[in-house]
C-alpha cells in the first residue's frame, strides 16, 4: 500500500505529494518509467512496469521507437499501461551518470514528462527518482533538481491542467535524500502527513 509521506499545495492550486512505495501501484492517470533511449524494458523499474502492466508495453514501446527513432531526454514516449492501475505510462529517459551535463538533461525528462501529461489533457501524473538507479546519479541531486523543475514548471505553467504531481519512492535512502530536498525546497509548504 502506498503511502503519502508529506504533500504541498503550489501556487495555482496544484498538489504536490511525496509517497512511499510501489510505483506500479499508483492509481493515477500515467505513471513515468525512467527509461533507455531505445525503450528496452529489461532491468529495474522499467523491467518490473512491463512484469506488472504485461507485454503489451513492450510491444507499443517498440512499435513508439520503429516510428520515431530514439526517445530523447526533452521528448518522452507513451504508452497504454496494460494492466497497471493507471491509464498511461509516459517513458522518460533520465540521464546515465558521467555522461556530460546530466543536470539539464534530467530537467529536461521531467519537464518534458510534464508536458507530454498536459498535452493528453491528464490531472495526475507519478514520477519515480529518475536516473538514480543503474544509471547512477546522486539521489540527492537528482530530488533537488526534479523538485526545482517541478516548480518551475508550474510557474511557466500556471494554467496546467496536471493538479496532482506525486513523487513515489520505494527504498527510505531514497525517501531520506528526497525529504532533504523537500524541505530545502519547499519548507513550511510541505505538511507532513505522517504526524
Amino acid at each position: 500500500m502506498n503511502i503519502i509521506l508529506v504533500e504541498a499545495k503550489l501556487p495555482g492550486g496544484h498538489t504536490l505529494q511525496m509517497v512511499e512505495g510501489d510505483l506500479t501501484q499508483e492509481r493515477v492517470d500515467a505513471i513515468v518509467n525512467a527509461a533507455n533511449s531505445q525503450l528496452q524494458h529489461g532491468g529495474g523499474l522499467a523491467a518490473a512496469i512491463v512484469r506488472r502492466g504485461g507485454p503489451q508495453i513492450q510491444v507499443e514501446s517498440r512499435a513508439w521507437v520503429g516510428e520515431h527513432g530514439p526517445v530523447s531526454h526533452a521528448e518522452p514516449a507513451i504508452t497504454h499501461a496494460g494492466s497497471l492501475p493507471c491509464r498511461y505510462v509516459i517513458h522518460a529517459v533520465g540521464p546515465v551518470w558521467g555522461a556530460g551535463d546530466e543536470d539539464a538533461k534530467l530537467s529536461a525528462a521531467v519537464k518534458g514528462a510534464m508536458s507530454a501529461a498536459d498535452r493528453m489533457k491528464l490531472a495526475s501524473i507519478a514520477f519515480p527518482a529518475i536516473s538514480t538507479g543503474i544509471f547512477g546519479f546522486p539521489k540527492g541531486r537528482a530530488a533537488r533538481i526534479i523538485i526545482e523543475t517541478i516548480q518551475a514548471y508550474f510557474k511557466q505553467i500556471a494554467g496546467s491542467g496536471l493538479k496532482t504531481v506525486r513523487l513515489t519512492l520505494y527504498d527510505q535512502p531514497t525517501i531520506q535524500a528526497f525529504r532533504q530536498a523537500w524541505d530545502e525546497n519547499l519548507g513550511k509548504a510541505g505538511q507532513d502527513t505522517t504526524e
